[in-house]
Parts: C-alpha cells; sequence; structure tokens
C-alpha cells in the first residue's frame, strides 16, 4: 500500500483537449479526481473484509492454482433441493462483479424473490492469469483449457450436474463447457452472445431485415437495437475494439506499462466501465462512471488486477484465443444442445437476435430483453 501510495503521488497527467469528454479515451481532468479519492479516501483494508464476506478457495487443477469463492445459502426451506451454479467473469472484471447478485441467488425469499424460486449455491472462479487464480506458465491457455478445469473444479467440488452464467470471456468459457460435457450441464444463461457466423444468409437477413425484420425473424426490438446496422455494428465495434486488437497480439509491451503504474492501470481499465456501460457516455467529462458505480467499486476491481500483478496475464487471453480463431466462430461448428437462457441488454457492445444466437444455441429456453444495463450486467443491475 505504501508502494501505491507513492506511485499515486508521483502521476503525470497530460492535459486533455478542450471539450474531450471522454471521445479520446479517459479523461485526465476526471482522472486525477479518481486517482485523489484513490490516494486519500480508499480504504483498501476494509474493501478487503467485504472482499471476505464470502469464503475464498484455492485449488491446484493441472497444475494451476484456481482462486473461487464458494457461497452456501445460510437457509434452505424444507424440501428444497440448492442448486450449483457456477457463473464466470471476464475482462476486465473480476469475480468482484457479482457480488451484488450473489444474496438475490442464494437467498431469494430474503429479497421479496417468489419462495417458489430455486435456490443456488453460487461458485465465482477467477480465471487462470486473473486476480488470484495463478497465471498459466506455457504459451496456448484458451476457453477451451478455462472450460475443462472449471469442469474438473466443478467435479472435485462433489457436483455432476451444474448451472452455468456468463458474459464476456465468461460466456464462451461456460458455451465451450456446454459443449465439451452436456450431460454435466443443466442449463446455461448467458448476458453476451459471440455472434461470429457471417456468409450470404446473414447478409440477406442483415439488408432484409432493416425494411420486413419479420421476413428473416427480428422483432421490432432487434432492428431498434442492430439499426442502423453499419453505425452499430461496425463503426462503434471499431471504435471500441482497439484494445482487442494490441491484446491479441502484442499484450506484453502495453501491459508493462499498466503493470508499472496503478494510474495507467485504473485508466484503461475504467474506460471499459464508460463506454461499455453505456455509449453514450463517451459525451460526458466524468465519463458517466459513477451513475452506475461508486468509486469505491471500481478501484476494489482494479485492485484486484494490481495487487496481484495480473494485468499483463489478463491481456494474453486475448492472443491465446484469438490468434487461433480470429473470428472467434471455431467453437460455433458444435452446437450447444443444452437448455439456454439469453439476457439482451440494450447497452451491450452488440446485440445477437434470438434467430442468429439459434445458430449456435439449438435449445433456447428463454430470451429476455432486459430494460435496461450493458455490458457488466451483474455489477451495474
Amino acid at each position: 500500500l505504501q508502494d501505491l501510495h507513492q506511485r499515486l503521488d508521483q502521476a503525470r497527467f497530460a492535459p486533455p483537449l478542450e471539450g474531450a469528454a471522454f471521445h479520446y479515451g479517459f479523461n485526465s481532468i476526471y482522472l486525477q479526481k479518481v486517482v485523489a479519492y484513490w490516494r486519500n479516501e480508499f480504504d483498501w483494508r476494509k474493501q478487503v473484509e467485504v472482499l471476505n464476506k464470502y469464503p475464498h478457495f484455492k485449488t491446484t487443477i493441472e497444475g494451476i492454482d484456481i482462486h473461487f469463492i464458494h457461497v452456501k445459502p445460510s437457509y434452505v426451506p424444507h424440501g428444497r433441493a440448492v442448486q450449483p451454479l457456477l457463473m464466470v467473469h471476464g475482462w476486465p472484471g473480476s469475480f468482484y462483479e457479482f457480488y451484488k447478485i450473489i444474496p438475490l441467488l442464494t437467498e431469494p425469499a430474503g429479497h421479496g424473490l417468489n419462495e417458489g424460486d430455486v435456490v443456488f449455491e453460487v461458485i465465482c472462479p477467477s480465471i487462470p492469469g486473473y486476480g488470484f487464480s495463478e497465471a498459466p506458465r506455457q504459451k496456448g491457455f484458451d476457453s477451451i483449457a478455462t472450460a475443462r478445469i472449471f469442469h474438473k473444479l466443478m467435479n472435485r467440488l462433489g457436483f455432476k450436474e451444474y448451472y452455468l452464467q456468463g458474459g464476456d470471456w465468461g460466456s464462451r468459457i461456460t458455451t465451450n463447457m456446454a459443449q465439451m460435457l452436456p450431460q454435466s450441464v443443466k442449463g446455461l444463461h448467458l448476458n453476451l452472445v459471440f455472434i461470429s457466423r457471417q456468409g450470404l444468409r446473414r447478409m440477406i437477413s442483415v439488408m432484409l431485415g432493416a425494411y420486413v425484420p419479420w421476413l428473416v425473424g427480428l422483432t421490432k426490438e432487434d432492428v431498434k437495437r442492430s439499426y442502423p446496422f453499419i453505425q452499430k455494428n461496425i463503426y462503434t465495434l471499431l471504435q471500441e475494439s482497439g484494445y482487442l486488437h494490441i491484446q491479441a497480439t502484442k499484450p506484453d509491451t502495453a501491459g508493462c506499462g499498466l503493470n508499472d503504474s496503478p494510474v495507467g492501470l485504473a485508466a484503461y481499465i475504467l474506460e471499459k466501465f464508460s463506454t461499455w456501460t453505456d455509449k453514450s457516455f463517451l459525451h460526458r467529462d466524468d465519463g458517466g462512471l459513477e451513475s452506475k458505480y461508486s468509486l469505491e467499486e471500481l478501484l476494489t476491481n482494479v485492485m484486484i488486477y494490481w495487487v496481484t500483478s495480473s494485468i499483463v496475464s489478463s491481456m494474453r487471453y486475448y492472443k491465446e484465443n484469438i490468434s487461433k480463431d480470429p473470428t472467434l466462430s471455431f467453437d460455433a461448428r458444435v452446437g450447444v444442445h443444452v437448455p439456454t437462457g439469453i439476457a439482451a441488454f440494450p447497452q451491450e457492445i452488440v446485440h445477437a437476435p434470438r434467430v442468429w444466437a439459434k445458430d449456435v444455441y439449438k435449445n433456447i429456453i428463454t430470451y429476455t430483453y432486459m430494460p435496461s444495463g450493458g455490458h457488466f450486467a451483474a455489477f451495474e443491475e
């Protein structure tokens, strides 16, 4: 902490352009406010107590130390079965994203949710190379390797069958788990669907969708979220994916600066919590960061990367996955047949209509247009 404070005290800031808001990235005037809060008000020891509200564990699988939290309900109504649920985060998030939703899953009755609801016990691991899970030491550790390790984790905890939830990389990992051992997966729930298959059929669907959406299976809501198509699916994606190109090619170069500078790390990570939460936050001087989160919550997530020195290994995950499979479509050739639920949040970076999701997910039981929220669904909403 002393070292962190010294580095924060010595930060150098470049003044932003006039009226730039967040259009050039993280606005340094607001960054100074965040850093001042981090240096003078943020209490990491207090946040450690918050993190320790749930029990933490480590186990070694395939030679890698895997960190996870395992939260069991304190009270189970008579005759009610407890369902195991594995929830997987993504980048640049962490297991901490789920802290607010866990009590709703483990103690539904205590939160005014229907008594007839299922009661879950929740397992949230850290992806290897993220936070308190050890980083792989060899090349090639991708989402399929992660899926294999998380199945082993659930077996080790004594579960034969379980439910899965994922967003961001967690979506790909849990999808791979459902493809790998469908007999173990009772259900899959996603708040991000990777739409990969291009080709003629999709092109026709896109073109007709703007004029006769019902003909190609698109709803009014799909049209609202997907069009103008070029703007929302190409320009926005290009604007928001510069980090992805760096991390999928040369993660270690950019990573050394971030691993050395807490201010750089905070700017790099928190910029995503601005635009991925709501695209319109680009126009705000403070990036709209405090409209959905507190600085305390945001910096707790940043600290999980800082204290474990895990930013570089977390960034490498892009290279491991994308260099083998640039369109992220390889696993789309194997359909997912387990019962699947999809929550489509309006501010997610790309919208996946049900009819397109069905290319991969053959057994969609529920598809819900969520009323509000973006990429970090559990953390925001």
